[in-house]
């Protein structure tokens, strides 16, 4: 199994390649990205199982022993994370090539989209910090390229307001691996989990925090969220949505990794991500509430999702932690899914302004039925995989006595529904209004029942969450038992 764990970077990457050598050929690229994600995929829900049942599973690059060489550990939160993210990343690659767009008409898409695909996956698998700046550094570069292909001025000038930001995340990233190098002599997660300890308490806290920060402008945490909303809405609704679901994930992930690996419970910021989280979660959708263009208000309601992950993490406990991970899972389906709809409705009623458009649900029910599903459940309505996700959260927050940020998270969650039903009530009920951009009903673009197939099983996939919500929180809960008393994965990694 351990010669398994690298194949989620390496197939991905070798994807890459061979679609650059087909690069006139589009069927051929398509069928290299599917069959290479399809694999990932496979070999990702394997890693988790075996990651649940019989532990870390772990692999030392050319064999050099850790903390000398690369380490690749794959436990149950990196298990949950790659099986969730590859079947986003297939779903979302079935759509963009029934989409009319930058997958049709660019060579480059494919091959760049696989180096994102592996730069995710190598932000999940890796058991070094180094390493995971320099998945960020590809999940970078590659999302630059998606942003900005085939984009006019607007969507160049947003997606170097991405890469600016980014590039200042990454800066400081280095910076803080060259802190933690200085004073602990090692980059190695497992090893600066031991020797964080040795470091006085202040040093501890404040390296947590440096951390934290970098982390935060990946995830869009409040206040390093500003560049979210202005980048994300510009581009094609295949990339928005992959973006969506996964790089803030990503972001979070690694919050969730290096706060509960390198700080004890001495020293974990608790009360300061717990307000972070608060004001994250109100200042989102408060924003959403405010816009007027659907893929605006799904992009603020991605920062205020993030600070339920984050409040999670804030309580630091099993409860909280796997209420943290059940919303993740809950999330990145549902966020993908509610993106690809807009697309669907902006190439059927020819915009996504609300004042624009109207009635899509009258003319085409069944895309208002691919949208309510999982907008309610996005508001966190039962007995859909939000409401699930939410009351674990709520729940574990009333345990440890944080009433504030709980009544918080639900008056939040009420301002979501307002904005959810805000988006119904004004692109997809009513009087049917549509652009002159909108798509011929009666000659439909080709493709388009490509698109209605992937939207449709990412639906079915939320019910799926929410149906399987028992085990799925029983997961969860083990994952967080095992991010709370880390000495397993070190040993793993360490032997």
């Amino acid at each position: 199994m351990n010669a398994v764990l690298p194949l989620p970077v390496v197939l991905p990457l070798l994807g890459a390649a061979l679609s650059i050598t087909a690069f006139k050929s589009r069927r051929t690229q398509r069928l290299i990205s599917l069959a290479v994600l399809s694999a990932t995929t496979v070999i990702s829900v394997v890693l988790l199982i075996q990651a649940d049942r019989f532990g870390p599973v772990v692999a030392q690059m050319g064999g050099w022993p850790a903390p000398f060489g690369i380490t690749l550990i794959a436990d149950r939160l990196a298990g949950i994370m790659l099986a969730v993210a590859s079947v986003m990343l297939v779903s979302v690659l079935v759509y963009a090539i029934g989409q009319p767009g930058a997958e049709r008409n660019h060579g480059a898409f494919h091959p760049v989209y696989l180096v994102l695909s592996a730069g995710v996956m190598a932000a999940f698998l890796t058991g070094d910090l180094f390493n995971l700046f320099v998945a960020f550094e590809m999940m970078l570069t590659a999302s630059y390229v998606l942003l900005t292909l085939g984009g006019g001025r607007e969507q160049i000038r947003s997606g170097m307001t991405y890469v600016v930001i980014s590039l200042v995340a990454s800066a400081l990233f280095l910076t803080s691996l060259a802190l933690i190098y200085a004073a602990t002599g090692t980059v190695n997660m497992a090893q600066l989990a031991v020797r964080m300890a040795e470091l006085p308490d202040g040093v501890r806290l404040a390296f947590g925090l440096l951390l934290l920060v970098v982390f935060g402008i990946k995830a869009a945490l409040f206040p390093l969220f500003s560049w979210l909303p202005d980048s994300y809405p510009t581009a094609p609704s295949p990339i928005t949505a992959v973006f969506a679901g996964l790089l803030t994930k990503v972001g979070v992930y690694a919050i969730i990794r290096t706060q509960t690996l390198f700080l004890d419970s001495s020293s974990r910021p608790g009360t300061l991500i717990l307000v972070v989280a608060s004001i994250t979660m109100v200042v989102g959708v408060l924003g959403a509430i405010a816009q007027d263009d659907i893929p605006r208000i799904l992009s603020f309601h991605i920062v205020s999702q993030i600070g339920y992950m984050i409040m999670g993490l804030g309580l630091f406990t099993v409860a909280g932690l796997a209420g943290a991970i059940l919303y993740i899972i809950h999330h990145i389906i549902v966020k993908t899914t509610l993106f690809l709809v807009a697309g669907l409705a902006e190439v059927r009623a020819g915009s996504g302004r609300l004042a624009a458009i109207g009635g899509v649900a009258r003319v085409y029910p069944v895309l208002g039925v691919l949208f309510l599903l999982p907008a309610i459940s996005l508001a966190g309505l039962p007995p859909f995989s939000g409401f699930v996700a939410k009351f674990a959260l709520v729940e574990a927050g009333l345990s440890v006595g944080q009433y504030v940020v709980v009544a918080i998270s639900i008056l939040v969650s009420l301002l979501t529904l307002f904005s959810m039903t805000k988006i119904w009530g004004g692109a997809f009920w009513g009087e049917p209004q549509f652009t002159e951009d909108a798509a011929d009903p009666e000659a439909p673009p080709k493709g388009l029942r490509v698109m209605y197939l992937s939207v449709g099983f990412l639906v079915a996939v939320s019910l799926a969450v929410a149906l399987a919500a028992g085990p799925l929180y029983n997961l969860s809960d083990r994952t967080a038992n095992e991010l709370l008393h880390p000495d397993r994965y070190v040993v793993e990694v360490l032997g």
